[in-house]
């Protein structure tokens, strides 16, 4: 078959195209119009792991691609009547590629990432306006029981207190009651978090969660309780600790910028130094 004869070209190289052409030790399998698709290139698309049939498939499909492509680029350029715009495009695509790619490796080589905490800090309180929630963020604190544990009012008096005492309490308790226990006073966590913990069931879980703040539920097996300490919505100021990672690619970035600023200005000024700079009036 058509099929199992191109995959034996593929993996065993057995075919080669005829002509003069120099293929800089390249194996051609597939020429039309003097373009040339080689087995080495070929190779290197070809993912691992496929069973004999997925390979003869995959080979199929890429050569029919390549062949479709090749023909359509070779009618195309007869039919462009102008190839001075398209020469001026390629050529402004090259150099900004390679001026990307230099800028990249300089910066590689010469800016870190590092940025001190206390300067990220110091942004985000200048512009922490700037830094707003695209969901709502919460502090506080959730137990789930099993609705046949004990103390229960213990539970509901421990959970709203908020108090070093009682938290150990809840703590103690969870050890040998709890089924779910998330202390989160000290640290902002997306609300959805909480929310895909409770078996609630309107319209906006986490507006529903910072409105009431302290939350007592229960399904047919468990209680749910859950005190909100702090919230923000959608909308509001992130918390620094949200917003922090943010801060610091935006510095890391200024940083960059301003590494590229100094590496122009020091090649014009080298360039008037060196009068290499000519202008025709």
């Amino acid at each position: 078959m058509r099929k199992i004869t191109l995959l034996f070209v593929v993996l065993l190289g057995c075919t080669a195209c005829k002509g003069t052409y120099d293929h800089k030790g390249k194996t051609p399998l597939v020429e039309v119009n003097n373009h040339f698709l080689y087995k080495e290139d070929l190779a290197a698309v070809l993912p691992d792991g496929l069973s004999r049939t997925d390979s003869v498939e995959f080979v199929e499909r890429y050569v029919r691609g390549w062949l479709e492509e090749t023909l359509l680029y070779d009618k195309a350029e007869k039919n462009i009547p102008d190839n001075a715009e398209i020469d001026k495009l390629v050529e402004n695509y090259r150099k900004a590629l390679i001026m990307h790619i230099y800028q990249q490796a300089l910066i590689s080589q010469q800016v870190t990432n590092d940025i001190p905490e206390q300067e990220i800090a110091d942004y985000y309180e200048r512009n922490k306006q700037v830094f707003r929630l695209t969901s709502p963020m919460l502090k506080g604190l959730f137990i789930k029981v099993p609705l046949t544990a004990p103390r229960l009012n213990d539970v509901r008096r421990w959970y709203k207190a908020r108090t070093p005492e009682a938290v150990d309490h809840l703590e103690k308790y969870n050890l040998q009651n709890g089924v779910k226990y998330a202390y989160f006073y000290d640290h902002w966590i997306p609300a959805t978090d909480v929310v895909d913990l409770l078996p609630l069931n309107v319209p906006s879980p986490e507006t529903y969660v910072g409105q009431r703040r302290q939350v007592e539920l229960k399904d047919t097996a468990f209680y749910y309780f859950l005190d909100v300490s702090d919230y923000r919505g959608t909308g509001e100021e992130k918390p620094y600790e949200a917003a922090q990672e943010e801060v610091k690619e935006l510095l890391v970035n200024q940083k960059r910028v301003r590494f590229m600023d100094g590496v122009k200005e020091d090649l014009y000024q080298q360039a008037v130094k060196n009068k290499e700079i000519i202008y025709n009036n």
